[in-house]
Order: structure tokens, then sequence, then C-alpha cells
């Protein structure tokens, strides 16, 4: 009998994977040139090239800058940073962002892996690290899957620490590598710095996990809101327009944080709403990305 991660896969890979091949596998080149192992040539120096490819004897030799061109690597190793945190639970059951999260990770394990790349994973809970060894095989994707499937037996009490998430996916990932953080992003600690050097040293892009929960305050007069990282609750009153527009402010402020800190750090941000198509989300991903200017 299949398991839950096995149903899961083959879902998918009906539903999604299908829909999306050929668009990734086989199609990724990083951003960073010159570090395959093929010399194929020269060219001239342009405005933006890497000056520590140069080739100082042929420059010498024409009284023009030429750069030395390596054959770009199609392999790559993945690294998937999954957010496992207590905020990540929100949404309506069976679409809630701990599901979008699992799709998108199983999803992205398959692509890349069906290309030849190795693809690992990270999961992060608060306080709680797991690790998934870079592998390329399906079996491999279902290994992720059942990680994902495991939950902490307990939270803690503070909320997601995204700096020291960043600084363990800095830890593992060794060798220059794309680096995927799954996240809603919703914690503390001085995560932009982390951010950065991890984006010095690896192509890093970030899609962002959210849910009509994060950003809209139903209108149902008395509720109970809650913490999802601490676990600390509030009577509110909905209605109250002084506090809609405070929640709004609040959200939009997130935002705003959130966009500059990557804008800072040079990493690509993309939303993944719970409530839209996840094949039309990754469709647009991969078009944002290929229209982005290296």
């Amino acid at each position: 009998m299949a398991t839950a991660p096995e149903k899961l896969l083959l879902r998918l890979e009906w539903k999604v994977v299908r829909r999306l091949d050929g668009r990734l596998q086989g199609d990724h080149r990083t951003a960073y040139r010159g570090s395959g192992i093929d010399f194929t040539g020269l060219r001239p120096y342009g405005d933006g090239d890497d000056a520590r490819h140069i080739d100082w004897n042929v420059t010498a030799r024409l009284d023009e800058p030429h750069l030395r061109v390596f054959t770009e690597d199609r392999e790559l190793t993945v690294w998937l940073v999954l957010d496992r945190s207590a905020s990540m639970a929100a949404g309506r059951p069976g679409r809630g962002k701990h599901d979008v999260l699992a799709e998108l990770a199983l999803v992205l394990a398959r692509l890349f892996g069906r290309g030849g790349n190795r693809v690992g994973a990270l999961l992060f809970d608060t306080g709680m690290l797991r690790v998934v060894p870079p592998g390329t095989s399906r079996r491999h994707a279902l290994r992720i899957a059942a990680e994902l499937e495991r939950t902490a037996a307990g939270r803690g009490g503070a909320t997601t620490d995204l700096a020291e998430m960043l600084d363990a996916a800095g830890r593992l990932a060794r060798r220059r590598a794309l680096v995927l953080v799954l996240s809603d992003f919703i914690g503390d600690g001085d995560w932009e710095r982390s951010l950065q050097r991890l984006a010095r040293r690896h192509e890093v892009a970030a899609l962002r996990i959210v849910d009509t929960a994060d950003d809209v305050l139903p209108e149902a007069g008395l509720i109970v809101v809650e913490d999802a990282e601490t676990g600390e609750q509030l009577v509110v009153d909905s209605a109250d327009p002084l506090l809609r527009v405070r929640f709004r402010e609040a959200v939009d402020a997130r935002d705003a944080r959130l966009a500059a800190g990557m804008r800072r750090a040079g990493v690509p941000v993309h939303r993944v709403d719970t409530g839209r198509d996840l094949a039309e989300s990754l469709v647009e991903v991969v078009a944002r990305t290929r229209n982005r200017t290296p």
C-alpha cells in the first residue's frame, strides 16, 4: 500500500510536475559565470564583467582587455531551506502554509532531480534542525517528503529566529549552490545580514508562502487572536475601524521591510499564495526568474 508521501508525490507528478517539465529540467544556469572546468575561448571585456577572468597575456598582446570564457555548469547542488515553525501552520485544513510548503518542496526536488541536479533539504523549526543530504532520485524526494511529514513533539515559546535559519543554511552549503528558502518570513532576528552573507556565497531565491490569515482581519466581532509562534492570546473587536487600520498598517510595514531587506541582499522574493494553483505559481516564478537581468 502506498504511503502518504508516495500518494502526495504521485498526485503532484500528475498535476504539477508534468505541466512544468522542461521549463526547469536541464535549463538552469547559475548567475555565476566562469565556474565550469572547460575553457571555450576568449572575448573582449565589457562593463560589468568579472575582472578576475581577464587573460592578461592576451590583453597585453592585443592592447585590449579580453576575458577567458568557460563552459557554464548545468548541474548544480540545490538546497531547500524549509521553515517548519508554528506560524507556517496557518491556513485552512489541508491547504495551510505547511501543506503548500510540502508540495513545493516535493515538486522542486523532482524537477531539479530529474535534470541530474542534487537536491538537499534543511528543515528548520525553532530550536530544531533536520538535514536531508543532497541526492537525485525519486526515492530521495520521498525521503524529503517523509521528513516533512514528521512534526515536532513540542514547540518553544520563542518566535522563529530567521537569522539562525539562514546561518544554518550557510554552514550547511559549503560549496557554491542554489539555495531556495521556503518560508512565510514571519519571525525575529537580524535576518538581513544573514541573508546578505548567504547571497555572497550562493545563488539565493526566496519563495514566500502566504495565506489570507496573514494579511486580512475578518469582520467577526469579538474574536480571540493567537500568535502562532508564541501562543499568546488576545481578545479583540475585529469590527473596530481603528484596529483594522492599525492591522493593515502593520501588514504593509511588515511587507515593506521584507521587500527592502531582500532588495538590499540582491535576493529575488516570489509570493506563493496558498489559495492559488501551485503549477501556475511556479510558472510565474520561472518566468520572473528568466526575465531578470543577469
